[in-house]
């Protein structure tokens, strides 16, 4: 189980990072695709459509379009998850420190 401040920190390590991270998106794409072939369906069209999401634009997303915050809770609520639990086996790298010279 995700705690509060496991999930708190996850928020502070993606709002840090660039908003153009692609390596990041990426990352959600493949979650959000690997969660909907879990739930048993082998198109991104019909999982959109039995849930009432847009099909192109839920494509997209599984793609690796940049997603809005809204657009991402109703996805997960397509899944049937807390954003906890769809966060909770997808934490994305910290940003790399960079040593200052002395």
């Amino acid at each position: 189980m995700v705690t509060k401040e496991g999930f708190s920190k996850l928020l502070c390590i993606m709002a840090t990072q660039n908003k153009t991270d692609t390596t990041q998106i990426l990352k959600l794409a493949d979650r959000i695709k690997e969660l909907r072939i879990k739930k048993g369906y082998t198109s991104y069209e019909y999982f959109a459509y039995d849930h009432g999401l847009s099909r192109s634009q839920y494509g997209r997303y599984e793609k690796g379009t940049d997603i809005r915050f809204s657009s991402l809770m109703k996805v997960i609520e397509a899944f049937e998850m807390t954003p906890a639990e769809f966060f909770f086996n997808w934490i994305p790298d910290e940003p790399k420190k960079t040593k200052k010279k002395p």
